[in-house]
């Protein structure tokens, strides 16, 4: 197997002609993406070299203390990211949902690190951090679309709650659909992807096992590990958002409150 080819400064400026080629075609089609294109690329730039020379240090220093800050972190900007996409309305929602990323991230991070990797030593930065990362960026992506999802539902469908609730049923009754709803549509990107793995798509993690000359096979099981993870993952999350903001849309009456 070959190495993995070192990408030189020329090499990187090079590949920034696929970005002047989009900002070229959306001038020629007059889309106005100029602007945004030539944002997202500075912050992606900026944002890549800060992260790759943090991650040199973490990786070099290898203690848990360290990992386990780099993982917080990473937990509370998804948690406000999320929080932001679902509601700023809704009280104690940051809680809510920096609880739900945070539970079912470790527990699913803890498992595998535990049970399937097993690791020389628990915190081994090269496969934590890289691990949480994509845990926590699919259960933010599942937690704000069913948490943004569910929230739209109540507003919009409140006569037909209340209608519930007026007829004896309870809040959890009156909700159970919406509810089903939201979850359903936090795990659909998911739940696709499982779908088209391996034969429409090569995912990231697979793509650069290939790249750095790793068997074709060991990283076709690395890649049913990470969509397994994911799954559970943006399942448990998605659903513990749900319930935190289920908890804080009624009240003791059983009301159904304004968000």
């Amino acid at each position: 197997m070959t190495e993995l080819i070192e990408l030189t400064p020329l090499q990187l400026l090079l590949s920034l002609a696929l970005i002047a080629a989009a900002i070229a075609l959306s001038a020629w089609f007059r889309l106005g993406l100029e602007g945004s294109l030539a944002i997202a690329t500075g912050r992606t730039i900026v944002q890549l070299l800060v992260v790759g020379y943090l991650l040199t240090i973490v990786f070099s220093i290898r203690n848990p203390f360290l990992v386990l800050a780099v993982i917080a972190v990473m937990i509370g900007i998804a948690t406000v990211v999320a929080r932001n996409r679902i509601s700023q309305k809704i009280p104690r929602l940051i809680p809510i949902v920096g609880g739900a990323l945070s539970i079912s991230t470790l527990l699913t991070l803890v498992y595998v690190n535990f049970a399937v990797i097993r690791p020389e030593t628990w915190y081994e930065p090269q496969y934590v951090i890289p691990l949480a990362g994509i845990l926590l960026g699919n259960a933010m992506s599942g937690a704000a679309i069913a948490g943004e999802r569910f929230v739209s539902s109540l507003n919009n469908h409140r006569l037909d709650i209340e209608t519930h609730l007026s007829l004896g049923a309870t809040p959890n009754q009156a909700i159970a659909s919406y509810r089903r709803e939201a979850v359903g549509s936090g795990l659909i990107p998911t739940l696709n992807a499982m779908t088209v793995v391996g034969v429409v798509t090569l995912p990231g993690i697979i793509t650069g096992q290939l790249l750095s000359g790793v068997s074709p096979i060991n990283a076709a099981a690395y890649q049913m590990l990470i969509m397994f993870m994911l799954a559970f993952v943006t399942l448990a999350a998605t659903v513990l958002v749900i319930q935190g903001i289920y908890s804080q849309a009624f009240n003791r009456a059983a009301q159904l409150l304004h968000h």
